[in-house]
Protein backbone atom coordinates (compact mmCIF):
# COMPACT_ATOMS: atom_id res chain seq x y z
CA UNK A 1 0.00 0.00 0.00
CA UNK A 2 1.28 3.49 -0.91
CA UNK A 3 1.99 5.82 2.00
CA UNK A 4 -0.35 8.78 2.44
CA UNK A 5 0.87 12.00 4.02
CA UNK A 6 -1.58 14.48 5.52
CA UNK A 7 -0.48 18.11 5.49
CA UNK A 8 -2.29 21.14 6.82
CA UNK A 9 -1.74 24.32 4.81
CA UNK A 10 -2.71 27.33 6.91
CA UNK A 11 -3.06 30.01 4.26
CA UNK A 12 -5.93 32.33 3.34
CA UNK A 13 -4.16 35.42 2.02
CA UNK A 14 -5.71 34.93 -1.42
CA UNK A 15 -9.30 34.98 -0.13
CA UNK A 16 -11.28 37.72 -1.84
CA UNK A 17 -14.17 38.09 0.59
CA UNK A 18 -13.54 36.85 4.14
CA UNK A 19 -10.43 35.48 5.82
CA UNK A 20 -10.55 32.59 8.26
CA UNK A 21 -9.91 29.39 6.31
CA UNK A 22 -6.30 29.19 7.53
CA UNK A 23 -7.76 28.31 10.93
CA UNK A 24 -9.43 25.18 9.54
CA UNK A 25 -6.86 22.35 9.55
CA UNK A 26 -6.51 21.83 13.32
CA UNK A 27 -10.26 22.17 13.81
CA UNK A 28 -11.02 19.50 11.21
CA UNK A 29 -8.58 17.20 13.00
CA UNK A 30 -10.20 18.08 16.33
CA UNK A 31 -13.59 17.02 14.97
CA UNK A 32 -12.11 13.85 13.49
CA UNK A 33 -10.59 12.82 16.84
CA UNK A 34 -13.31 14.25 19.10
CA UNK A 35 -14.72 10.90 20.14
CA UNK A 36 -18.01 11.75 18.44
CA UNK A 37 -16.90 9.79 15.37
CA UNK A 38 -14.88 6.67 14.81
CA UNK A 39 -12.14 6.46 12.21
CA UNK A 40 -13.95 4.08 9.86
CA UNK A 41 -15.29 5.17 6.48
CA UNK A 42 -18.62 3.81 5.30
CA UNK A 43 -16.94 0.96 3.40
CA UNK A 44 -15.73 -0.50 6.68
CA UNK A 45 -12.08 0.52 6.25
CA UNK A 46 -10.37 2.55 8.96
CA UNK A 47 -7.98 5.43 8.33
CA UNK A 48 -6.10 4.45 11.49
CA UNK A 49 -3.18 2.55 10.03
CA UNK A 50 0.58 2.80 9.65
CA UNK A 51 0.41 3.88 6.00
CA UNK A 52 -1.20 7.24 6.84
CA UNK A 53 1.20 9.79 8.37
CA UNK A 54 0.04 13.20 9.58
CA UNK A 55 2.83 15.74 9.22
CA UNK A 56 0.82 18.46 10.99
CA UNK A 57 0.18 22.04 9.94
CA UNK A 58 2.34 24.48 8.02
CA UNK A 59 1.69 28.19 8.52
CA UNK A 60 2.49 29.73 5.15
CA UNK A 61 3.92 33.21 4.64
CA UNK A 62 5.20 32.79 1.06
CA UNK A 63 2.63 31.43 -1.39
CA UNK A 64 4.94 29.19 -3.41
CA UNK A 65 6.33 27.55 -0.26
CA UNK A 66 3.20 25.39 -0.61
CA UNK A 67 4.73 23.83 -3.74
CA UNK A 68 8.03 22.96 -2.04
CA UNK A 69 6.32 21.51 1.05
CA UNK A 70 4.08 19.35 -1.14
CA UNK A 71 6.94 18.25 -3.40
CA UNK A 72 8.95 17.15 -0.37
CA UNK A 73 6.08 14.90 0.69
CA UNK A 74 5.52 13.53 -2.83
CA UNK A 75 9.26 12.81 -3.06
CA UNK A 76 8.84 10.70 0.09
CA UNK A 77 7.01 8.24 -2.20
CA UNK A 78 3.66 9.28 -0.81
CA UNK A 79 0.28 10.46 -1.92
CA UNK A 80 -0.62 13.79 -0.30
CA UNK A 81 -3.89 14.76 1.34
CA UNK A 82 -4.14 18.48 2.19
CA UNK A 83 -6.32 20.36 4.63
CA UNK A 84 -6.60 24.03 3.60
CA UNK A 85 -6.70 26.92 3.56
CA UNK A 86 -8.32 28.87 0.74
CA UNK A 87 -8.63 27.42 -2.74
CA UNK A 88 -5.56 29.22 -4.06
CA UNK A 89 -3.45 26.47 -2.46
CA UNK A 90 -4.53 23.96 -5.10
CA UNK A 91 -2.42 25.53 -7.86
CA UNK A 92 1.00 25.18 -6.14
CA UNK A 93 0.00 21.70 -4.94
CA UNK A 94 -0.83 20.61 -8.50
CA UNK A 95 2.35 22.28 -9.73
CA UNK A 96 4.26 19.99 -7.36
CA UNK A 97 2.22 17.00 -8.55
CA UNK A 98 3.09 17.77 -12.18
CA UNK A 99 6.72 16.90 -11.47
CA UNK A 100 5.62 13.27 -10.97
CA UNK A 101 2.25 12.99 -12.74
CA UNK A 102 2.45 14.39 -16.26
CA UNK A 103 -1.05 13.09 -17.06
CA UNK A 104 -3.36 13.94 -14.18
CA UNK A 105 -7.15 14.20 -14.06
CA UNK A 106 -8.83 16.52 -11.55
CA UNK A 107 -12.27 16.21 -9.99
CA UNK A 108 -13.16 19.66 -8.66
CA UNK A 109 -16.26 19.87 -6.43
CA UNK A 110 -17.31 23.47 -5.82
CA UNK A 111 -20.00 26.12 -6.12
CA UNK A 112 -17.53 28.18 -8.19
CA UNK A 113 -15.47 27.21 -11.22
CA UNK A 114 -12.45 29.28 -10.05
CA UNK A 115 -11.45 29.90 -13.66
CA UNK A 116 -10.94 33.66 -13.60
CA UNK A 117 -7.89 34.79 -15.54
CA UNK A 118 -7.35 37.16 -12.64
CA UNK A 119 -9.53 38.38 -9.81
CA UNK A 120 -9.21 41.92 -8.49
CA UNK A 121 -5.80 42.08 -10.17
CA UNK A 122 -4.46 38.87 -8.59
CA UNK A 123 -3.72 35.95 -10.92
CA UNK A 124 -3.21 33.70 -7.89
CA UNK A 125 -6.49 34.55 -6.15
CA UNK A 126 -8.60 31.72 -4.77
CA UNK A 127 -10.90 32.51 -7.72
CA UNK A 128 -8.17 31.61 -10.26
CA UNK A 129 -6.38 28.31 -9.43
CA UNK A 130 -7.94 26.24 -12.19
CA UNK A 131 -7.13 28.84 -14.85
CA UNK A 132 -3.48 28.60 -13.78
CA UNK A 133 -3.61 24.79 -13.73
CA UNK A 134 -5.15 24.51 -17.19
CA UNK A 135 -3.04 27.15 -18.93
CA UNK A 136 0.07 25.29 -17.71
CA UNK A 137 -1.27 21.93 -18.95
CA UNK A 138 -1.06 20.49 -15.45
CA UNK A 139 -4.31 18.53 -15.95
CA UNK A 140 -5.26 16.26 -18.83
CA UNK A 141 -8.90 16.53 -17.81
CA UNK A 142 -10.73 18.84 -15.41
CA UNK A 143 -14.23 17.84 -14.28
CA UNK A 144 -16.15 20.36 -12.18
CA UNK A 145 -19.24 19.36 -10.18
CA UNK A 146 -21.70 21.52 -8.26
CA UNK A 147 -21.07 24.77 -10.11
CA UNK A 148 -23.86 27.35 -9.72
CA UNK A 149 -22.15 30.72 -10.23
CA UNK A 150 -20.89 30.48 -13.81
CA UNK A 151 -20.57 33.90 -15.47
CA UNK A 152 -19.72 34.84 -19.05
CA UNK A 153 -15.99 35.16 -18.47
CA UNK A 154 -15.64 31.83 -16.69
CA UNK A 155 -17.85 30.07 -19.26
CA UNK A 156 -15.47 31.35 -21.92
CA UNK A 157 -12.49 30.13 -19.93
CA UNK A 158 -14.11 26.70 -19.56
CA UNK A 159 -14.61 26.48 -23.32
CA UNK A 160 -11.05 27.65 -23.96
CA UNK A 161 -9.55 25.00 -21.68
CA UNK A 162 -12.01 22.20 -22.48
CA UNK A 163 -13.35 21.97 -18.93
CA UNK A 164 -16.21 19.51 -18.31
CA UNK A 165 -18.72 21.31 -16.08
CA UNK A 166 -21.66 19.64 -14.32
CA UNK A 167 -23.77 22.55 -13.10
CA UNK A 168 -26.32 22.25 -10.29
CA UNK A 169 -29.15 23.48 -12.53
CA UNK A 170 -29.15 20.20 -14.47
CA UNK A 171 -26.97 17.94 -12.37
CA UNK A 172 -26.92 14.23 -13.12
CA UNK A 173 -24.10 12.56 -11.22
CA UNK A 174 -24.50 9.36 -13.26
CA UNK A 175 -23.11 11.18 -16.32
CA UNK A 176 -19.67 11.63 -14.76
CA UNK A 177 -17.67 9.08 -16.68
CA UNK A 178 -14.70 7.01 -15.60
CA UNK A 179 -11.35 8.76 -15.21
CA UNK A 180 -8.56 7.35 -17.33
CA UNK A 181 -5.56 8.93 -15.58
CA UNK A 182 -4.43 9.21 -11.96
CA UNK A 183 -6.98 11.43 -10.20
CA UNK A 184 -6.69 14.39 -7.85
CA UNK A 185 -9.80 15.49 -5.90
CA UNK A 186 -10.29 19.10 -4.81
CA UNK A 187 -13.27 19.63 -2.53
CA UNK A 188 -14.37 23.16 -1.70
CA UNK A 189 -16.72 23.11 1.29
CA UNK A 190 -19.01 25.66 -0.36
CA UNK A 191 -19.93 22.99 -2.91
CA UNK A 192 -22.39 21.83 -0.28
CA UNK A 193 -25.62 23.69 0.22
CA UNK A 194 -25.20 26.11 3.17
CA UNK A 195 -27.75 24.02 5.10
CA UNK A 196 -25.11 21.27 5.29
CA UNK A 197 -22.00 23.48 5.38
CA UNK A 198 -22.62 26.89 6.99
CA UNK A 199 -18.95 27.45 7.82
CA UNK A 200 -17.81 28.92 4.50
CA UNK A 201 -17.09 32.46 3.38
CA UNK A 202 -19.36 32.30 0.34
CA UNK A 203 -22.89 31.03 1.07
CA UNK A 204 -24.30 29.89 -2.26
CA UNK A 205 -27.79 28.33 -1.95
CA UNK A 206 -28.92 25.45 -4.12
CA UNK A 207 -25.90 23.25 -3.53
CA UNK A 208 -25.03 19.61 -3.13
CA UNK A 209 -26.19 17.50 -0.21
CA UNK A 210 -23.68 15.70 1.95
CA UNK A 211 -24.99 12.36 0.66
CA UNK A 212 -24.56 13.41 -2.98
CA UNK A 213 -20.89 14.27 -2.44
CA UNK A 214 -20.24 11.14 -0.37
CA UNK A 215 -21.80 9.00 -3.11
CA UNK A 216 -19.79 10.80 -5.80
CA UNK A 217 -16.55 10.06 -3.94
CA UNK A 218 -17.48 6.46 -3.16
CA UNK A 219 -18.32 5.71 -6.80
CA UNK A 220 -15.07 7.02 -8.26
CA UNK A 221 -13.39 4.40 -10.44
CA UNK A 222 -9.81 5.61 -10.63
CA UNK A 223 -6.55 5.68 -8.73
CA UNK A 224 -6.83 8.70 -6.42
CA UNK A 225 -3.30 10.04 -5.95
CA UNK A 226 -4.02 13.22 -4.02
CA UNK A 227 -6.73 15.46 -2.64
CA UNK A 228 -7.51 18.62 -0.76
CA UNK A 229 -10.37 19.98 1.33
CA UNK A 230 -10.48 23.77 1.26
CA UNK A 231 -12.48 26.88 2.15
CA UNK A 232 -13.82 25.78 5.54
CA UNK A 233 -14.07 29.04 7.49
CA UNK A 234 -14.52 28.33 11.22
CA UNK A 235 -15.49 31.95 11.84
CA UNK A 236 -18.75 31.26 9.98
CA UNK A 237 -19.55 27.81 11.35
CA UNK A 238 -22.56 26.79 13.46
CA UNK A 239 -22.01 24.25 16.25
CA UNK A 240 -19.01 22.86 14.32
CA UNK A 241 -21.32 21.40 11.64
CA UNK A 242 -18.88 22.13 8.83
CA UNK A 243 -15.87 20.83 10.76
CA UNK A 244 -17.62 17.50 11.28
CA UNK A 245 -18.70 17.34 7.63
CA UNK A 246 -15.11 18.05 6.53
CA UNK A 247 -13.89 15.29 8.87
CA UNK A 248 -16.43 12.89 7.37
CA UNK A 249 -15.29 13.77 3.85
CA UNK A 250 -11.67 13.42 4.93
CA UNK A 251 -12.31 9.79 5.90
CA UNK A 252 -14.17 8.97 2.69
CA UNK A 253 -11.47 10.52 0.49
CA UNK A 254 -8.57 8.96 2.41
CA UNK A 255 -9.94 5.44 1.97
CA UNK A 256 -10.26 6.08 -1.79
CA UNK A 257 -6.55 6.99 -1.79
CA UNK A 258 -5.55 3.75 -0.05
Amino acid sequence: MTKIIIQGIQFDEKSSYQKGSKLAPPLIRKALHSGSLNLFAENGITIENDFIKDKGDFEITEYFDIESITKKHIDDKAKVFTLGGDHSITFPIIKAYNKKYHKLDILHIDAHSDLYDNYEGDKYSHACPFARIMENDFAARLVQVGIRTLNTHQAGQAEKFGVEIHQMKNLDLTTISKFENPLYISLDMDAFDPAFSPGVSHHEPGGLSSREVISLIQNIDAEVVGADIVEYNPNRDFQNMTAFLAAKMMKEILVKMM
